[in-house]
């Protein structure tokens, strides 16, 4: 009786050894190497390459222009509209500086509704292009550094002045990556490539 125990314990330690091997032999290899994972603040670079201070300086110039042309509007058409009471209403003077205050009148409203519209739209076409540039450089210096992955690391800068801020944000940058450690840093490098072809950026 205690030789079939034995016999019968042997061949359980035997099961349950070989068991546990092959569950071994199945399980994936953890120690394999690591993957190599680089990541990119996109709007850091966008906002701090030469090419955007650049343009964020023309576009400014243009905005200010743009304000003075509203605010010598505004001046000539309070002008008329004072110059008016020198004149009687069936007058033919008075008349024309009616329909000239009229016409001022227009224009600066006019241009109150366009111009901050060109202003957004120039700044959306020209962070489209940027970005494109940006993608484009990633890839190039993902591919030299073999890295297998890219991830965008941007974090919001709250809280936002403008709607279009807000748009373009939540449109480039939704905060991907809440905790990075150990990736491959490629902003400033993207940045150093940007800076490089500020020439063929343009404005």
């Amino acid at each position: 009786m205690k030789f079939k125990t034995m016999v019968l314990g042997c061949l359980a330690c035997a099961i349950i050894l070989a068991t546990g091997y092959e569950y071994l032999q199945a399980q994936p290899n953890v120690t394999g190497p690591a993957l190599k994972i680089g990541i990119v603040s996109v709007s850091t670079a966008l906002h701090k390459c030469k090419a955007t201070i650049k343009f964020t300086e023309g576009l400014r110039a243009e905005q200010d222009k743009m304000i003075s042309e509203e605010n010598t509007l505004a001046t000539e058409g309070k002008a008329l509209a004072d110059s008016l009471r020198a004149f009687k209403p069936d007058s033919s003077e008075y008349m024309e500086r009616l329909q000239e205050m009229v016409r001022k009148q227009s224009e600066l409203k006019a241009l109150q509704e366009i111009n901050p519209r060109r202003s957004t739209l120039k700044k959306m076409q020209w962070t489209e292009k940027l970005y494109k540039e940006i993608l484009r450089i990633t890839k190039e210096l993902a591919a030299e550094k073999d890295l297998v992955l890219v991830l965008g690391a941007d974090e919001p800068e709250f809280p936002f002045q403008r709607y279009d801020e807000l748009a373009m944000t939540l449109t480039l940058s939704t905060h991907k990556v809440l905790y990075h450690n150990g990736c491959v840093d490629l902003t400033s490098e993207v940045i150093a490539q940007l800076d490089k072809m500020q020439s063929q950026l343009g404005m």
